[in-house]
């Protein structure tokens, strides 16, 4: 808890409170604008196609940490690894995060001065020449460097995708499909969980080398399509390439169409936001902490990123074997097939969850998920302490039931990592800021990753008394500070956080497209 910066209490003006459009619309500057129907607009479906793509970076994540829990319960990885333990075994999972925490500070410089995809790019790149050293793997240290250096690609490109599908979404869909890729984790983990259960019955060390193999899937795809996928529009804009950013926003939100009113006043309400950040010289690392509105952005980020590895998550993604264990439930089959239950569920959870991120609301879904989890975990340590007191067989099923209820609760606010964080933090800072949230959670994962394995081994159930705790703290912190921005455009959200000091670059926009008409009707009649 002492990690946590103190936060500034928030009270969020009715004035300022997000307002929903009306049914089949969104807002936009102030102004209503009709929903497109995606599916039916050629370039929009290929953008959104394109978006797909991307949200694949994060499959790739999740379908590693989904196999390091499969890869436990495999007799073939355990023995050719000399059945690790402790601080041993929290260093094969912990040396991915470690790896990420490496390169997380090289990121900003690299999205902000060579583009959004240039990220994605290297990233994927570093991600496959790890995926050979890891199947490969002759000891433990060549599988512990190959996860260094797996982390290093993942946290390149984990820290670009996102931002890029921010910038390039249509306003209309930003939220839903930003968080479909913070909720895409788990389509990853969902695939790992079963190639393991598959591979169990590979009489071999293939039946650990073949899942590590698969993981370099996601990376290939994404190599193949980068070509077509479009830079940021925001980031040409910084680097006075406006014409080519004009002209993406026109092809993909207007079907070409460079004189849209929608298209117009997009392109013109990035353009001052940029501007104003550039003449502010709000850009520099000291920016993140240098004004009351981003004090209270970064302190909001910094709070969710250690929620959500430290609201007991890690001890299913990483140690599910070591906790069912625990609880009498020793069996590899039905290990691996409790994984893959867990995995696919939270794939329908996220799906279905990622999709209510307007209708719901930031603030709300943060309160349900937390609260739940709270219930649910300290129901899971009850049951816990009464099996180490009385084994029974019932309990192990009651066990894994709130495994399955815990699981629900925090899934309902995965997804919302990335999407809330990159949109409370305009253009200027947001490489940096959304540099800021994988570092604390890449900081946390490596606590959990390391840390989880002694305190199960010398605690047992007794560790997850501090979860409970800590899981109290968190509902007091997401009650008093969570701002909702739903239904804002992404660079009228500054207004929620800096407050009389935040310019209205809608009403800049507007005013801007009123003397451009009116330059334009002056020409024609003259």
């Amino acid at each position: 808890m002492g990690l946590l910066p103190k936060l500034p209490r928030t009270h969020q003006n009715e004035a300022l409170k997000p307002v929903k459009p009306p049914k089949g619309h969104f807002y936009f500057a102030g102004r209503t604008f009709p929903r497109i129907t995606w599916y039916k607009d050629s370039n929009l479906r290929r953008l959104y196609m394109y978006i797909v793509v991307l949200i694949l970076t994060n499959t790739a994540n999740g379908f590693d940490g989904s196999m390091m829990n499969g890869l436990q319960a495999l007799s073939y990885w355990q023995e050719y690894f000399h059945h690790p333990k402790g601080s041993t075994l929290g260093l094969f999972n912990a040396s991915m995060s470690l790896g990420s925490l490496i390169g997380l500070f090289f990121i900003p410089f690299l999205v902000d001065r060579f583009g959004r995809k240039s990220g994605v790019i290297l990233g994927c790149c570093i991600m496959l020449l790890a995926v050979g050293i890891q199947t490969g793997a002759r000891n433990f240290g060549m599988f512990v460097a190959a996860r260094l250096i797996l982390g290093l690609g993942d946290s390149i490109v984990l820290g670009s995708a996102p931002l890029l599908i921010t910038e390039i979404a249509h306003p209309q869909d930003r939220a839903i499909l930003v968080t479909l890729s913070g909720a895409s984790y788990h389509s990853g983990a969902f695939i790992a969980s079963w190639v393991t259960y598959g591979t169990l019955q590979i009489q071999s060390d293939w039946s650990w080398r073949l899942p590590s193999l698969l993981q370099s899937i996601c990376s290939v795809i994404i190599l193949g399509l980068m070509w077509w996928i479009p830079e940021s529009p925001r980031y040409l804009i910084s680097k006075d390439q406006p014409e080519k950013a004009l002209d993406i926003l026109a092809h993909y939100h207007a079907n070409d169409n460079r004189d849209d009113e929608f298209v117009q006043l997009e392109f013109t309400e990035i353009r001052t936001a940029i501007i104003l950040d550039r003449e502010a010289e709000a850009n520099s690392w000291l920016d993140l902490v240098r004004t009351k509105g981003n004090r209270k952005r970064i302190g909001i980020i910094t709070a969710i990123a250690f929620f959500s590895q430290w609201s007991g998550n890690g001890l299913i993604s990483y140690y599910l074997s070591s906790v069912m264990n625990n609880m009498g439930i020793t069996d590899p089959k039905t290990q691996l097939g409790i994984n893959g239950g867990l995995k696919s569920w939270a794939l329908i959870v996220n799906i279905f969850m990622s999709f209510q991120v307007d209708r719901i609301g930031r603030r709300p879904t943060y309160l349900i998920s937390t609260i739940g989890t709270l219930f649910a975990f300290t129901i899971w340590t009850i049951i816990s302490a009464r099996y180490a007191i009385s084994p029974a067989n019932g309990l192990g099923g009651a066990f894994v039931f709130m495994i399955f209820v815990y699981g629900t609760f925090y899934d309902f606010k995965s997804g919302l990592l990335a999407s809330y964080t990159t949109e409370i933090l305009p253009y200027g800072i947001r490489a940096k800021g959304f540099t800021w949230l994988n570092f604390c959670v890449s900081a946390a994962l490596f606590f959990n990753q390391y840390v989880n394995a002694i305190a199960l081994e010398a605690l047992a159930w007794k560790y997850y008394i501090f979860y409970c705790v800590f899981l109290l703290f968190e509902v007091g912190i997401i009650y008093f500070f969570i701002v909702e921005t739903r239904y804002t455009p992404l660079e009228e959200i500054a207004k929620f956080f800096d407050g009389d000091s935040a310019i209205d670059v809608a009403e800049i926009a507007n005013a801007e497209m009123k003397d451009l008409k009116n330059g334009l009707e002056l020409i024609r009649s003259g």
